[in-house]
């Protein structure tokens, strides 16, 4: 079989990130030492809690499938964290339990979109955004940040990007913003998400750096205006550093909810369950003493990165809120 028998959609770029983590392993196996710069690992360990929990639930063999929408108890208390951190009330009903959120993309582009629709995503970004944009048949509007602006995204620069490409259908944005680390303002956030509402674009938030910030809070698109258009993705990787448990959530209008069921029943079944009930225990006030500790190394090792850059001439960057 030739490579032209092969799906377009599977003709997209690799992750480089993933691939040069590959590499690096395959020395790191001879016997090499390797400091792993490549991907958003973090250096901390996910909270002994966490890791307590794991255990019971294996031991109790609670390892089963649960419902697609993900165990009430990890809905529960997703809730009561939004209303804790966010204070906002948002409905367990709405809280779709997945795989990463990278499963939480896949699920709200097929739920939204069909083949051919445009999604804009910022440059620099992500790299995976436009890959998966890609694989499912969509296409992907690539919006350019600059430094004079701090690297952030404004309604202005999507207004600008539908003169040169038509109409958007979907906005997928984070902030904090990966690779620049940069926050929108809440008046930035609060413009473009009532842009989005009016336009009837889709606007999906990732929010998977919320808690890893140094100069202020993360504003989740739910404190901003919490409409019929708005998916709001996170994960358990970042702030809670459990990247190889593979368990994240979305948050979807009320009338979204069935769409996803059905799509997650049929695409992924549902998150891994050892990995919800180890969740339950990350989100527990016993973890966030832990946690805490983690953001403040995070802090630390960033003011030592930013000292040693200046000093060495490099200025042109973003401040890494």
């Amino acid at each position: 079989m030739t490579s032209s028998s092969f799906s377009n959609r599977g003709n997209i770029s690799s992750f480089l990130a993933m691939d040069v983590m590959r590499e690096a392993n395959i020395l790191q196996q001879t016997g090499q030492d390797i400091c792993h710069l490549e991907v958003g690992q973090p250096s901390t360990k996910a909270p002994q809690v966490v890791l307590e929990a794991a255990r019971q639930a294996l031991d109790s063999e609670l390892i089963g499938y649960t419902d697609a929408l993900g165990l009430d108890d990890l809905r529960q208390a997703l809730s009561a964290y939004y209303l804790k951190t966010y204070k906002v009330e948002v409905s367990p009903d709405r809280f779709v339990i997945t795989t990463g959120s990278s499963a939480g993309f896949i699920l709200a582009f097929l739920a939204c979109l069909d083949a051919g629709q445009q999604v804009a995503v910022t440059s620099p970004g992500y790299p995976a955004y436009i890959n998966i944009i890609k694989s499912l048949d969509l296409t992907p509007v690539t919006i350019p940040l600059c430094h004079e602006n701090n690297w952030t995204l404004s309604a202005t620069n999507v207004h600008d990007a539908e003169k040169t490409h038509g109409g958007i259908d979907a906005l997928l944005m984070a902030s904090p913003a990966n690779p620049t680390g940069t926050m929108l303002s809440k008046q930035a956030l609060t413009d473009l998400s009532l842009d989005c509402a009016q336009a009837g674009r889709w606007f999906f938030s990732d929010e998977i750096y919320h808690g890893l910030t140094y100069s202020q809070e993360a504003t989740s698109a739910l404190q901003v205006g919490d409409h019929d258009r708005l998916i709001v993705m996170n994960s358990f990787s970042k702030y809670f550093s459990m990247t190889g448990w593979r368990i994240g959530w979305m948050i979807v209008p009320s009338k979204m909810v069935r769409p996803v069921e059905r799509l997650q029943q049929n695409l992924f079944i549902s998150a891994p369950t050892l990995s919800q009930y180890a969740a339950c225990a990350a989100l527990s006030s016993a973890a966030q003493d832990e946690l805490k500790s983690h953001v403040e190394l995070y802090q630390d090792n960033r003011d030592k990165l930013f000292t040693c850059l200046q000093d060495n001439g490099v200025t042109n960057i973003a401040p890494a809120d």
